[in-house]
């Protein structure tokens, strides 16, 4: 089953889409479509998302950067261990 979906897109968006899509040879809607369908199978798989509201962490946007937090965290330890060799 699929579904229309009419959008109104400001041009800092449209314009890189409109791009994409005449570098790929394909249409402007395949490619939102395609952009679209990746967000969702990125939110659907997210291991971090059942965790989300489940505690106040003081942090307001830790829902929608979660991912940029992780890997901040992750280049921090890195670079602990790389001085401490």
């Amino acid at each position: 089953m699929t579904h229309t979906l009419t959008l109104e897109l400001p041009e800092q968006v449209y314009e890189p889409l409109l791009k994409v899509a005449q570098r790929t040879g394909t249409t402007l809607e395949h490619v939102a479509l395609e952009y679209i369908t990746n967000e969702v199978a990125c939110f659907e798989n997210d291991p971090v998302e059942k965790f989300i509201g489940a505690f106040d962490s003081g942090v307001a946007d830790l829902g929608s950067r979660h991912d940029e937090y992780i890997g901040e965290s992750l280049m921090r330890e890195l670079h602990v261990e790389e001085e401490s060799r």
